[in-house]
């Protein structure tokens, strides 16, 4: 049996709404995270194009929506649950954790539960709804195996600061990460606009026109023979920005299964570096990418606040086996 599907016009007055926000109003019992899951399921179709959430409609266009049940959310804003969660600092204003690898940031389709927000919901930290009540206190994400420093609002005022730091570039953020193979010179700039892959829905592309513009720095801490250990600062928080980023160049993350393609399956490594490789995955079977820092400024103290984050375990042992079995040649000039 097919699936029942939709038609809804864009008017004069929709115009230049996201696409998201468009079919959470349009669609009676969907909120904006439902119609993301929808979207990234291949179900939304704007003028027969796929388009990604953010995508600025037009008037006389026509929205085709393919409704499937089972991608709904369960019903209310997220549950508490106790789940332990690594708190760095905390006010009546802003809380910065320290997320683990594996945590998704909140609730959205096939992680409905057990993350980091359901996590500071169950310790009786209270965040803020203004942007979402499916996503209450979020103003960043990192991905799910991305771990490291993150900052939530508590308040509508913290989210409203928040939110307007990092759209207009007054945060600070590094990152540290393995990469396959040698980045092309010792600091580099990846200036690539990225946007939803137009067929894979998962992945996200570097655009060849269109896109949101992102801006990766890319600095080699140190080298190995198979691998380079990087930092990274991003300018902009486009969708799994340094993973596109880093595998357009040439140069994908360690462990990174959506973006490293043959190389993060070992394909390709062949006697000592195969071994190494097969090693470091079941060290760490993630992508090796982790949130080292981040500042911004204080929403009611206006401060400038800066929180750092160590290396998590998995990251520091495939460190340690690189520097024992990898070690190879000087560091690129």
């Amino acid at each position: 049996m097919s699936k029942p599907r939709v038609s809804i016009p864009v008017g004069e007055g929709d115009a230049g709404q996201r696409l998201d926000r468009f079919l959470a109003s349009a669609l009676d019992g969907y909120s904006r995270t439902q119609v993301q899951g929808l979207n990234a399921a291949g179900a939304i179709l704007v003028d027969g194009r796929v388009r990604s959430d953010s995508f600025a409609l037009s008037a006389g266009e026509t929205v085709e929506v393919e409704i499937t049940p089972s991608i709904a959310a369960p019903a209310g804003a997220p549950a508490p649950q106790q789940i332990a969660i690594p708190v760095v600092y905390e006010d009546e204003t802003v809380v910065v954790v320290d997320k683990p690898a594996g945590m998704v940031v909140h609730p959205a389709h096939g992680n409905w539960d057990g993350t980091l927000v359901n996590a500071l919901l169950g310790r009786g930290t209270p965040l803020s709804t203004l942007g979402s009540t499916d996503r209450p206190g979020v103003v960043h994400r990192l991905d799910k195996d991305t771990s490291g420093i993150m900052v939530l609002a508590r308040t509508d005022a913290a989210y409203r600061s928040l939110a307007a730091q990092f759209k207009d570039k007054e945060t600070e953020k590094t990152y540290h990460a393995l990469v396959h193979g040698h980045v092309r010179a010792r600091e580099i700039t990846i200036e690539k606009p990225i946007a939803r892959h137009p067929v894979h829905r998962q992945r996200m592309a570097v655009a060849a026109t269109g896109g949101r513009a992102a801006r990766t720095d890319v600095f080699v801490v140190d080298t190995f023979q198979h691998f380079d250990y990087i930092r990274v600062l991003t300018h902009s928080g486009r969708t799994h920005q340094i993973r596109v980023h880093m595998a357009h160049v040439g140069n994908p993350l360690l462990g990174d299964l959506l973006y490293g393609g043959r190389r993060s399956r070992g394909a390709g490594n062949q006697g000592r570096g195969k071994t190494t490789f097969e090693r470091l995955m079941k060290i760490m079977p993630r992508h090796a990418l982790h949130a080292t820092r981040l500042s911004f400024t204080h929403p009611e103290l206006e401060t400038r606040m800066t929180f750092t984050s160590a290396l998590p375990a998995d990251m520091r042992s495939a460190m340690e086996l690189l520097y024992r079995e990898d070690r190879a040649r000087e560091m690129p000039a």
